[in-house]
């Protein structure tokens, strides 16, 4: 085709010259030209050769646990998107597969977990809501050293709040890089995907033949638009960083906020590490507010801008409250453990002009303190 934009053939089935002779597709659950297309533009986002699009972020999540066994092991990070942790700790518990969670910003600890029967190492970075930042490259060395002359376990890190453009995973030495297209990649919050890029061929032809046998598949409009998405994400995410800043450095001098998390502050315990294995931030950010969950609720009825919604990512800037919203399937206990209260809101910072983002911040303040 002589078009600028990617076509989108809407078709499961292509034509073949002769019987179990496909051109290049047969079946668009295996693959089709706007996936392909799709899919060559993230590997080369995340420096990676490989890439394997799927219908949610969630679902790339399967497909990865899908190449594991009854008896295997998987170490995960303690603070996860919600659907990662309910996914791991309620179903795939179910299967044979065992799950541990630990504190990925001590090194020793999550060391002293590993065991002869891991498979999996699991990191999120930003982690979702409390923004710690994973030592990705120090996680490869331990992996490494431990399992030196063995099978080494799998390195998956979810570079969602980072996307590839401010971080890539595969070039610090994690395996895969997965990312919940929904957010920013896509950026105009009109997509549900995911992808996993990768080095390894045999990991790879792995992943397809799964896609193929499982059906975890993007539909080719959704890729149209994701590949639409990824054509403004340098711009996007500059922007995001910059407002995000800015809402955080107001919030951490406001005398109704105790703690701000954003890696992008000094004030961030990890700031130093975020600063060598990024090249920027995102818009994320979380904030610890005075009072609980009756003042954390009016706070966010009150805004305007700002819409009380879950995901993040796109254009428009989001507030939500964790622990009833996106981590409300984390068990309480577990909460508490890694700091989710009912005070805790996390914002994902949109491409709005910053003054306004933070007078809608003011205003709500102002209502729930009665100023």
């Amino acid at each position: 085709s002589s078009g600028i934009n990617a076509e989108w053939p809407l078709r499961p089935g292509f034509k073949q010259p002769a019987p179990g002779q496909p051109p290049v597709y047969d079946y668009s659950r295996a693959g089709n030209p706007t996936r392909t297309a799709f899919e060559e533009c993230i590997a080369k986002l995340e420096g990676g050769k490989y890439c394997v699009a799927t219908s949610s972020g969630l679902a790339a999540t399967m497909l990865l646990v899908n190449t594991l066994k009854a008896g295997d092991h998987i170490l995960c990070c303690d603070d996860v998107y919600g659907g990662t942790n309910r996914y791991f700790n309620r179903v795939v518990s179910n299967f044979g597969i065992e799950i541990t969670m630990c504190d990925p910003t001590d090194l020793e600890k999550f060391k002293s977990n590993l065991r002869d029967n891991t498979t999996m190492i699991w990191i999120e970075t930003p982690t979702n809501p409390t923004m710690k930042i994973c030592d990705i490259a120090g996680v490869v060395e331990i992996v490494k050293k431990r399992y030196e002359g063995k099978q080494v376990p799998k390195v998956i890190a979810d570079n969602t709040f980072s996307t590839p453009y401010f971080q890539r995973p595969l070039e610090l030495g994690a395996d895969c890089s997965i990312n919940s297209v929904t957010k920013y990649i896509n950026g105009h919050t009109d997509v549900v995907m995911g992808v996993i890029s990768t080095n390894n061929k045999e990991f790879y032809d792995k992943l397809t033949f799964l896609i193929m046998a499982v059906g975890p598949c993007p539909s080719p409009f959704d890729c149209y638009l994701a590949l639409r998405g990824v054509r403004t994400l340098h711009l996007r995410m500059r922007q995001h960083e910059t407002n995000s800043l800015a809402v955080g450095r107001w919030l951490e001098k406001h005398p109704r906020v105790s703690k701000v998390i954003h890696p992008g502050l000094p004030s961030h315990p990890q700031h130093e590490l975020a600063k060598r294995q990024m090249k920027g931030f995102s818009g994320m950010l979380s904030f610890i507010i005075d009072g609980g969950k009756e003042e954390a609720t009016l706070f966010l009825q009150s805004l305007k801008i700002f819409a009380l919604a879950e995901s993040l990512g796109g254009y428009e800037s989001l507030a939500e409250l964790p622990s009833v919203m996106t981590h409300a399937s984390v068990p309480p206990e577990q909460r508490k453990l890694i700091g989710i209260s009912d005070s805790l809101i996390r914002l994902s910072v949109g491409i709005e002009e910053p003054e306004d983002l933070i007078a809608d911040l003011e205003r709500a303040f102002n209502i729930v303190y009665k100023k």
